[in-house]
């Protein structure tokens, strides 16, 4: 839809390939309940490997000292099923005592995943050591993680368990020694100490990432989960992933076809006091659009895993990193999987802002989800698709962060355009036209759009689906949504659209689906999830239908 152009555009290729998300934007879920009729649920995967696990118990060492419990089920396409286990010895928890039992679909053993085959024989579980001095000393290791800091509120609990996993089995205190350092920051340990010598085992961070805060330039003052360093602290999340913003410094990449010989730096961005930015975004004011990103980011990593259990881009609970302030006056944001990262402009000042709003994020984010599972081509119909999944969860990221300083709605990058821009979003969803180059409708020109106009078809879909025809006001703006029959359509929700879109993208869809395999993709999805026949199933048709396509 929008006009602004990457500085380099690549030749249709499958996305991820190269830059897929430019212009503004520029395990795949498999519910137990969703497939074949004779594919076991969760439930019953967990009973087959129970009766499997009493047959084979003296061959994974199991004794009657021992328990099991289940910690995981995970069901294969095929009916396979594969469920993990946690391990007790004499009622203490061991440490490397899970495993995975692999069963084959009819429910039969197929092989086994173990943390120890070492086997577990204790002559006592009666610590030598007692638990207060257990607790000192690792109160003690946690100071000593902290030299030179003042700890307060420090609090140590010992609790007994088994440690399988450092050589042979013996009995151990595990103990997480928790404190807040001057500023008020938590911190904390865990110590693993021999119960009957006192020897320390293994000490470990429990924390490892403090949180902090920053001001950021469109959704106010925002938390932030940051990495101390000897100095100070990094704009780097732990905790999802390793997730990190840099600043490129107004440089840019030097890039030959699809090959970039040169990449513009981006160095982690730094703060002495973990409290980042100003939230003016003024050039002397560095920190405020990376705190944006951060965000941006964070909630995007939030809204997979809480909504569809995907944890980062790849599903492998792995960071990708942002780029801010990329180039000069840079109109532009885009996802690159060859550096799996994100990258934003700061805008002219005229046309565009600082291009690092929620749902730009969500949708750049949202370009490496789609590489890693349709792979949709990034051209055509497929690429107009491709575009569209970005903006639909781009949206959905946005309503999943609910900030009041920038809350849902169906407009995308409405908080950074301009006066000069001469209309108040990039791309409206409701009615895509609105932006005068969007299709609201399919028909046999659709393909030959620009894959940010021939989108408009699938985003006036999703609106639909999820918000119904007809004048509404959300997120305090006004949409209207009228359909190209006629027709009224009663939306089921943001929640079922997000859970269909989704689980079409992840496993109905592939790198060539046009506007009516998406069509049949979503139908499947919501027949996988709801039943065939059912109110979301004919929903989906009715929108479809009423965007043209039939």
């Amino acid at each position: 839809m929008s006009p602004i152009r990457p500085a380099r555009r690549p030749r249709p290729a499958a996305a991820g390939a190269a830059v897929t998300g430019a212009a503004l934007l520029a395990a795949a879920l498999t519910p137990a309940t969703a497939g074949a009729a004779d594919r076991p649920t969760r439930a019953a995967a967990a009973e087959s490997a129970a009766s499997v696990l009493a047959d084979r118990a003296a061959a994974l060492g199991l004794t009657a000292a021992q328990d099991t419990k289940v910690r995981d089920v995970v069901v294969d396409a095929d009916g396979g099923r594969h469920v993990r286990y946690d391990r007790t010895y004499r009622g203490l928890p061991v440490l490397g005592g899970d495993f995975v039992l692999h069963l084959t679909p009819d429910g039969s053993y197929r092989d086994v995943t173990r943390a120890t085959r070492a086997a577990i024989d204790l002559p006592t579980v009666s610590p030598r050591l007692a638990a207060p001095r257990a607790a000192d000393l690792a109160a003690n290791q946690l100071r000593a993680a902290h030299l030179g800091e003042t700890l307060n509120r420090l609090t140590a609990r010992p609790q007994l368990v088994v440690d399988a996993l450092h050589g042979a089995p013996r009995l151990a205190w595990r103990t997480d020694a928790a404190a807040q350092d001057s500023a008020g920051n938590p911190v904390a340990r865990t110590v693993l100490t021999d119960a009957h010598t006192g020897a320390r085992i293994d000490a470990w961070d429990r924390l490892e990432s403090v949180s902090g805060d920053g001001r950021s330039l469109y959704g106010g003052t925002v938390p932030l989960e940051t990495t101390r360093t000897a100095s100070g602290y990094e704009l780097k999340d732990p905790t999802r992933g390793g997730t990190y913003t840099g600043d490129a410094g107004n440089r840019t990449d030097l890039c030959v076809l699809v090959v970039c010989v040169i990449r513009a730096p981006a160095p982690v961005v730094t703060d002495a006091d973990n409290h980042w930015g100003t939230g003016t975004g003024t050039v002397a004011d560095r920190a405020t659009v990376a705190v944006d990103a951060q965000y941006g980011t964070n909630v995007t990593w939030d809204y997979y895993e809480d909504t569809h259990g995907r944890r980062g881009i790849a599903g492998d609970g792995k960071g990708s990193y942002n780029r801010v302030h990329y180039g000069n006056a840079y109109n532009n944001a885009f996802w690159d999987d060859r550096c799996f990262c994100m990258t934003y402009g700061d805008g002219d000042g005229t046309r565009m802002g600082p291009l690092v709003s929620l749902d730009v994020a969500g949708h750049e984010m949202t370009h490496g989800v789609t590489s890693k599972t349709a792979g949709l081509t990034y051209s055509g119909e497929s690429g107009g698709l491709n575009e569209a999944t970005s903006d639909i969860f781009g949206t959905l990221v946005e309503f999943h962060a609910a900030n009041p300083q920038d809350p849902g709605d169906w407009l995308i990058g409405e908080e950074v355009v301009r006066d000069g821009f001469g209309k108040d979003a990039l791309r409206y969803m409701d009615r895509p036209s609105k932006d005068g180059s969007s299709a609201d409708c399919w028909d046999e020109t659709v393909k030959d759009l620009d894959v940010h106009h021939s989108s408009g078809v699938a985003n006036h879909f999703a609106y639909l689906l999820a918000e119904g025809s007809g004048a509404k006001t959300l997120g305090g703006t006004a949409h209207n949504s009228p359909t190209c029959d006629g027709s009224t359509v009663t939306g089921i929700g943001r929640a079922k659209l997000g859970t269909i879109w989704y689980r079409a993208l992840t496993v109905h869809m592939t790198s060539s689906t046009d506007y009516a395999g998406a069509r049949t993709a979503t139908l499947k999805a919501a027949a996988d999830l709801y039943g065939e026949g059912g109110a979301e199933h004919r929903a989906v048709a009715a929108a479809w239908s009423a965007v043209g396509v039939d």
